[in-house]
């Protein structure tokens, strides 16, 4: 791919989605549009450039940025903030809030907020309650695999039995198995596709937890600073942001509280 080309790529691929692509990734880039441009019957990466600007359905960007966006994940990956959730959660509703509101913000195949449905489940221990889950992303075609919630047992491995029995349904099909989440997990999600370097968002709030987890390390300052704000406004006083171990918002925080490395209070 040309210099020229891979600018081009970038800047697009920055005001539709917010991702920064550094230098020198230009065989990266390569690499994850091949298979799109081969679908299309196209060699040339200019090719395919010019079949994306020019389609004024928007529709080519999606599949761009669905090819471009990194979805790397694992259930109850930083299980620190599901212990974390689990106790506030138990701490609510023992102090008689029935209505709980969370959102995955980048929730890529669905392992954030199915494991968040079931920590939560776990949390209330069969106490009644109003819980939804808001699990968004950019790329329809995780969306895709999240609202079907079917896993294949590595997937699953890192999971307790008790939990893969309690909320997952074996299913086998032509010498293949897949772990299949069960109707009272998927009840409680809502799945959407959301960009979110373009705020305000739709949602209403006010959340009581927000996950936002290895998504930020895409963004520049100014993407990062304007999605903070717009968490901050639809968290609840009290509510918490969850994100990636391996994020630094040093400098960008604004009125959020750090309560310790990832985990950031609306007070």
């Amino acid at each position: 791919m040309d210099a020229a080309t891979f600018r081009k790529f970038r800047e697009l691929v920055y005001e539709t989605s917010g991702i920064t692509l550094g230098p020198g990734k230009e065989s990266l880039v390569s690499t994850r549009i091949g298979k799109r441009m081969r679908a299309l019957d196209m060699t040339e990466h200019r090719e395919y450039l010019r079949y994306v600007m020019a389609d004024a359905t928007g529709e080519e960007v999606v599949h761009l940025i669905d090819a471009i966006s990194t979805n790397v994940t694992s259930f109850f990956r930083e299980p620190e903030h599901f212990e974390l959730v689990k106790r506030e959660v138990a701490m609510w509703r023992a102090a008689g809030q029935s209505r709980f509101r969370f959102w995955s913000a980048a929730s890529s195949t669905g392992e954030e907020p199915y494991s968040l449905a079931i920590t939560i489940q776990e949390a209330l221990a069969g106490a009644g309650a109003d819980v939804k889950i808001l699990a968004t992303d950019i790329s329809t075609q995780v969306l895709q695999k999240c609202q079907e919630g079917r896993y294949s047992p590595d997937k699953l491995e890192g999971v307790p039995k008790a939990l893969r029995d309690r909320y997952f349904d074996l299913e086998r099909a032509n010498g293949d198995t897949r772990h299949v989440v069960k109707p009272k997990l998927r009840q409680m999600i809502v799945f959407h596709r959301l960009n979110l370097s373009q705020p305000p968002f739709p949602m209403q709030g006010p959340f009581d937890i927000v996950l936002c987890r290895n998504v930020m390390i895409y963004f520049d300052n100014a993407v990062r600073t304007q999605l903070l704000d717009e968490i901050h406004r639809l968290l609840k006083p009290g509510g918490y942001l969850l994100v990636g171990h391996a994020e630094s918002l040093t400098g960008m925080l604004g009125s959020f509280k750090t309560v310790q490395p990832s985990v950031y209070l609306k007070e």
